[in-house]
């Protein structure tokens, strides 16, 4: 018990030394200052150069979506998730350790080129990462958790880090496995994370960048925001374009969808009117059973569709 104590005081006590340093220290190896320039860098971009030209500068909950950044990014580490999965992790290798097994690297990659073990560890994740966000579309519990991401309804570049704190935990619960048997680094993850990081907020941008044939490759705002698209396809109740970073995987497993310039398309989902707005309304979300349940988690979106078709 004293052992649990002491990884719960080390989360709390070591996080804050270590986001005090993060803010009082400005350096090249820095998470907070990467999210503020990142952030900036887009921002400044959505100004000069918006893709949708008439959404407002400062979109419907920029505002609350800049909060979402650093309590996302930071804050959640601070409050709970640091000092909380230190304890699971303490958990699992003590288990680990009971049936034998005391290291879980099943590939040397560290003794690899730099940039070798850098793209390995980069693809993995990803792949992970987008079966992942899969999941968060088709089952049912999950689907209301993600909800938050896609309660937006003007698209931009902060508009990335808005999601529930529950997503952290199954995106970080998922992946601990597949980048543990590949050794990744801090190192590797830290510059990894920056690059995903930056990607994110592009494909969440309000610009319109055309990558040519590395579109087939790199996630981006004409194709993400379809992700984001009121309306799915009849024939795809579940979502399109689940790439996080890498748009391949959609390609490649054909769940990508984009049929004509998206630029002023309707975001959200079907109730995203009545959703809540308020942050601490939205981190609680999710939690009370639904008043109705959907055979998916977004048919409801081809049953308007079909609805506003029959209308007109």
């Amino acid at each position: 018990m004293e052992e649990i104590f002491n990884e719960i005081w080390n989360g709390y006590a070591g996080y804050a030394n270590y986001l005090w340093h993060e803010i009082t220290h400005p350096s090249w190896h820095n998470y907070f200052y990467w999210l503020i320039g990142l952030s900036l860098f887009f921002f400044a971009l959505e100004w000069i150069k918006p893709w949708n030209e008439h959404q407002p500068k400062f979109r419907k909950d920029f505002w609350l979506d800049v909060f979402y950044m650093f309590f996302n990014f930071f804050l959640f580490s601070l409050v709970i998730y640091n000092a909380a999965s230190n304890v699971v992790v303490l958990f699992f290798n003590r288990m680990l350790e009971s049936i034998g097994i005391t290291n879980l690297v099943a590939l040397e990659v560290m003794s690899w080129p730099v940039w070798a073990h850098l793209l390995l560890g980069f693809v993995v994740r990803d792949f992970v990462q987008w079966n992942t966000h899969r999941l968060l579309h088709r089952v049912p519990f999950l689907w209301e958790f993600h909800k938050v991401h896609h309660s937006v309804e003007q698209m931009g570049f902060a508009a990335h880090l808005r999601y529930h704190w529950m997503e952290t935990i199954v995106y970080r619960s998922i992946e601990y496995i597949p980048l543990a048997l590949i050794g990744i680094g801090l190192r590797d993850f830290f510059i990894i994370h920056i690059f995903t990081l930056a990607i994110g907020h592009f494909n969440h941008s309000n610009i319109r960048v055309n990558l040519g044939p590395l579109a087939y490759i790199f996630n981006n705002p004409q194709m993400h925001k379809w992700h984001h698209a009121y309306h799915m396809p009849a024939q795809r109740h579940y979502g399109v374009n689940f790439g996080i970073t890498l748009s391949l995987w959609d390609y490649l497993f054909k769940t990508d969808y984009i049929p004509y310039d998206g630029k002023e398309i309707k975001l959200g989902f079907p109730g995203v009117e009545k959703f809540p707005h308020s942050f601490w309304k939205q981190i609680t979300y999710g939690f009370s059973r639904p008043k109705k349940i959907n055979t998916t988690p977004r048919e409801e979106s081809a049953v308007a569709s079909a609805s506003e078709k029959q209308a007109v």
